[in-house]
């Protein structure tokens, strides 16, 4: 497996830091610019393998490079990093633990592209998303069937393949099979989880019945599981046997601050701004999205609020004048404010747990910061 094109080489090693991994290299954007040169080096290779295999299959791949590589704060790898260096401080497989949680952001790709088709979404990071560019190109050459039909199937087949690839990368991380073995765990359990938010979430859509609490269980399956709570244990894990201790306070740590991560999110699709977050705001209330705030929002609006919702709440062509007084109706339920207090609470809770946690010092900080950099974001 060593022979792979997408195995490591001393481009990749220039990169990476030593086993310490501190310093510049072991802070959040050292960590991303490790992991971007993992993925460049990577996804390049097997865009080659496919040109071998087939010119159109290649051509048809080529725009998840730009996906991958264009974008995205690389949380996933990090907090997956600093789980495996929180129980091996010595960084003994640094390189080869980096390498394995970079497959993660494979796997990110492989939900983003999933997510736009299922949300009929436009763009996605400021360009337009897969399916979009595919039904385009189909229209603009004139080619039989419905273009859009063909993009939404190019943009499901690019998915899969990044879970493809995903599964590639882990592989020939250079990490020991039995130590692959032992965390395949974690990894099959983040997968299965994601699946089942999503399907709550396109589920409650339909039926409406949601509330809070439900809303709460999608943002933990979908959200919290897969960003931070299965990558610290994923990355733990590869490290071999892992403390039960452990274990337990990266549940709750990753468990509290992957929540306040789509809480986060949640209020950043109503008040974000688009340039910054690279999605259309207000896409989730035209798409009657049963988020926590939109949840909070319909069981705290008084009546003239409420049907100030309504009017945008799975409208897809509502206006921007209405999305924004429907933000304003929002805010002035008070589920604005309330969401924001359960971000604090949350962080709050997952930031005891680290500090309980007999972890290694130095990653419980890099920890701490990339959580208070999860929730504090603009995009």
């Amino acid at each position: 497996m060593a022979a792979h094109p997408g195995a490591r080489s001393g481009a990749t090693r220039s990169r990476a830091a030593g086993p310490g991994g501190t310093g510049a290299r072991g802070g959040a954007a050292g960590i991303a610019a490790r992991v971007d040169g993992v993925l460049d080096e990577f996804v390049t290779a097997e865009i080659d393998t496919l040109r071998a295999l087939s010119p159109e299959v290649a051509a048809a791949a080529a725009p998840l490079r730009e996906l991958i590589l264009g974008g995205g704060k690389r949380l996933r790898p990090a907090f997956g990093y600093w789980g495996y260096r929180g129980v091996a401080a010595g960084g003994e497989h640094d390189e080869a633990v980096l390498r394995a949680v970079s497959a993660l952001e494979l796997l990110h790709a492989f939900a983003l592209v999933h997510d736009d088709v299922m949300d009929a979404a436009a763009t996605r990071r400021g360009a337009p998303t897969l399916h979009r560019r595919f039904a385009e190109r189909h229209a603009a050459a004139g080619w039989r069937g419905d273009p859009g039909r063909f993009g939404d199937s190019v943009a499901v087949l690019l998915g899969d393949l990044c879970t493809v690839w995903a599964d590639r990368l882990i592989g020939t991380s250079g990490l020991p099979a039995a130590v692959l073995l032992g965390a395949r765990r974690e990894y099959d359990e983040m997968r299965i989880e994601a699946v089942a938010g999503q399907y709550l979430d396109i589920l409650h859509g339909a039926d409406g019945a949601a509330g809070v609490g439900a809303a709460v269980t999608v943002a933990r399956f979908k959200s919290a599981s897969y960003t931070v709570q299965r990558p610290l244990q994923f990355g733990a894990a590869l490290s071999g046997a892992v403390a039960p201790d452990v274990v337990a306070g990266y549940d709750r740590f990753g468990g509290a601050v992957g929540e306040a991560f789509q809480l986060r999110d949640d209020l950043l699709g109503v008040y974000g701004e688009t340039a910054v977050t690279g999605k259309p705001v207000g896409a989730d209330l035209r798409q009657g999205k049963r988020t926590v705030l939109a949840e909070l929002a319909f069981s705290l609006a008084a009546p003239a609020q409420h049907r100030r919702l309504d009017r945008v709440f799975g409208d897809p062509d509502a206006s921007d004048a209405a999305v924004t007084d429907a933000a304003a109706a929002i805010t002035e339920s008070g589920a604005r404010a309330e969401a924001e207090a359960m971000i604090s609470a949350r962080v709050s809770t997952g930031l005891a747990a680290l500090a309980a946690a007999p972890i290694d010092p130095v990653a419980r900080d890099r920890l701490g910061a990339l959580a208070l950099a999860s929730v504090q974001r603009l995009a």
